[in-house]
């Protein structure tokens, strides 16, 4: 593993949900301990297992880890931290402003902003402090802050004097209020940050197309405020044989070489990894294989870096039953209502966009209209879907043409009036993923109209927070309503996706520990905005997918516990759509994919 060795000081893993930043960041830390390094294990992972990994309970104190000499732990929560910098934010304003203010500086700071924010307040002690690095040869922090966050605390300037003057607009800018007395500390945690010397960065990523166009935007934002030597993680590849351990000399069991599945995702894997982002080509990179077992406890965690040697035979399985619906169930359903808007919503890389399109076709192919709008860049959208099937009408959000005229109408109207300084403070402010949410809303609210006679279905949309926001500082529900008067119907697009009869939000995810509490946050944030989730899609389901290799039956045995969470928790209605040997391109295909009447049983240990 090369990005262990000669490790400095700071290790920052950073990547998207899911692909393992924890696991790695684990393992790591218990590989340097055990080579007799002192080490700190620092996690903001919100789905953070460390102290299952342990067996210890660590929370927010330094906790030795007994089982690894050398090895302490620290688990930050973010939320606590959020809610600790909230309150020490808006307390003292609480009673002196008027309770519409306090609301709005309260939704200002309730985005992922604020939460990076805090905890990066959390690790700049850490990074600054001499008391703390004299304590530890190495302090790993598992889930970095990203370039965006960074960039805005360099800026210069008084962010509460911006903020309170109401120069801002429907952003990040809220959680940098208040945040003088912090610039040398920052200026400080930043230069650490910045030095290969003291600080080195690893991006995990998983050999998908997504992650690694992700894990290349985030090297280059990175890269463009002076973090240059970053290494890459690819996590999770299948290994070249079916079966875990078996080489020359040993024996494969019956079907394991021969399952379908597993050859073809392997293939993918690898076509992902040679058509790599090329901002990722020139980094150092390591590849983990994927692993049977689930990450908990010092035996998973030693073998994680390894590769997987398996010496007794793998137990017979048994047929169980995968909780939830087929996809053509939610199909039904939809068309049951004879027109609406359904709105597919989730983190990146979980399946959207090719769920959207399943959605659209199915309903399409039963002669019902339908209008598809995706921020999709893929081309076989437009190749396969566009003209190709009666009754469906395909569109593509550009969205960095939707940021550009948003950034272009901000700067116009209230950036206007702004100094230099000023202008600076609120396009940097622009360049925060709340905008791309706003802008590309902006744009579906465009299309959301024709929902009143026909279906659409969108790909992509907004968090619970960024629509508060929107709503909160730019008064557009209420101040329309307003104007108005008593007695006149008013339908804002706000009112049209909070009426369950109008909008159909369906929730994507994965059956793996991380997507799935991800999920459950974009739950709570939009239902905090009156938006009740329709329904629930755990898409790429090795357990719904009946595999036949060792490898891949231990994997669909993990999935359960999470399939059933969100079966009993967390869904109203949930389909399972299991995971393809060939990926669903072009509209035979995405007929096919919401076709399956019943999902597959799996063989499960």
């Amino acid at each position: 593993m090369r990005f262990l060795a000669d490790a400095p000081r700071f290790l920052f893993f950073t990547g998207k949900g899911g692909v393992g930043k924890t696991s790695i960041a684990c393992a790591s830390a218990v590989r340097l301990a055990e080579a007799g390094a002192s080490v700190l294990l620092v996690s903001t992972d919100p789905a953070s297992n460390v102290g299952q990994v342990f067996g210890v309970s660590i929370g927010n104190t330094v906790t030795p880890i007994a089982a690894v000499p050398g090895l302490s732990a620290l688990e930050i929560d973010p939320e606590q931290a959020a809610e600790q910098y909230r309150e020490r934010i808006v307390g003292p304003v609480r009673g002196l402003l008027p309770a519409a203010e306090v609301a709005t500086i309260e939704e200002q700071l309730s985005g992922a902003c604020t939460t990076e924010i805090a905890s990066f307040n959390e690790f700049t002690d850490l990074l600054t402090d001499a008391a703390w690095t004299a304590a530890y040869d190495h302090i790993l922090f598992d889930t970095a802050p990203t370039g965006h966050t960074i960039r805005l605390l360099q800026l210069p300037g008084s962010w509460s004097d911006f903020l309170t003057e109401g120069t801002g607009d429907a952003s990040c800018l809220g959680p940098l209020s208040g945040l003088e007395k912090q610039r040398v500390v920052y200026a400080d945690a930043v230069a650490a940050l910045a030095n290969p010397a003291r600080t080195r960065l690893v991006l995990v990523a998983r050999a998908q197309g997504s992650t690694l166009r992700e894990a290349a935007r985030t090297q280059a934002e990175l890269a463009a405020i002076g973090m240059q030597r970053q290494h890459l993680v690819v996590n999770g590849i299948l290994p070249a044989r079916a079966h875990p351990g078996a080489g020359s000399g040993t024996a494969t069991p019956a079907g394991a070489a021969a399952d379908p599945l597993f050859a073809a995702i392997r293939a993918r894997e690898q076509q992902a990894l040679a058509e790599i982002p090329e901002g990722l080509r020139s980094a150092p990179t390591d590849y983990v294989e994927l692993k049977s077992t689930n990450m908990v406890g010092l035996a998973a965690l030693r073998g994680l870096l390894e590769p997987e040697v398996v010496s007794a035979p793998v137990a017979a399985a048994v047929d169980m039953a995968v909780p939830g619906a087929p996809l053509s169930a939610l199909v039904d359903e939809i068309e049951a209502g004879g027109h609406g808007l359904v709105m597919l919503m989730g983190k990146g890389g979980v399946g959207k966009t090719t769920l959207a399109a399943a959605i659209a076709v199915s309903l399409a192919e039963r002669g019902l209209p339908v209008h598809l709008t995706t921020t999709d860049p893929a081309a076989h959208l437009d190749d396969t879907l566009a003209g190709g099937l009666p009754h469906l009408t395909v569109s593509r959000i550009d969205p960095a043409v939707e940021i550009a005229a948003y950034t272009e109408r901000v700067m116009r109207t209230k950036g206007a009036q702004l100094d230099a300084q000023g202008q600076a403070m609120l396009r940097e402010d622009l360049r925060s993923p709340c905008t791309e949410e706003i802008a590309v809303f902006q744009a579906f609210s465009r299309v959301s109209r024709e929902a009143k006679n026909t279906f659409v279905v969108m790909d992509t949309a907004p968090t619970g927070h960024t629509l508060l926001l929107l709503d909160a500082t730019g008064s557009y529900h209420r101040e329309v309503a307003r104007q108005l008067g008593d007695g006149i119907r008013l339908t804002t697009p706000m009112m049209r996706l909070q009426d369950p009869e109008q909008t159909k939000v369906i929730l994507v995810t994965l059956a793996e520990t991380t997507p799935v509490l991800e999920a459950a946050e974009l739950q709570d944030d939009l239902e905090r905005a009156g938006i009740t989730p329709w329904a629930w899609i755990v898409n790429n389901s090795i357990a719904a997918a009946a595999p036949t290799s060792p490898l891949l039956l231990e994997r669909a045995r993990n999935e359960l516990p999470e399939l059933e969470h969100v079966h009993e928790k967390r869904a109203p209605r949930l389909a399972v759509v299991p995971l393809l040997a060939e990926e669903p391109v072009g509209i035979p295909a995405l007929l096919a994919l919401a076709a399956e009447r019943q999902p597959a049983p799996a063989s499960v240990r």
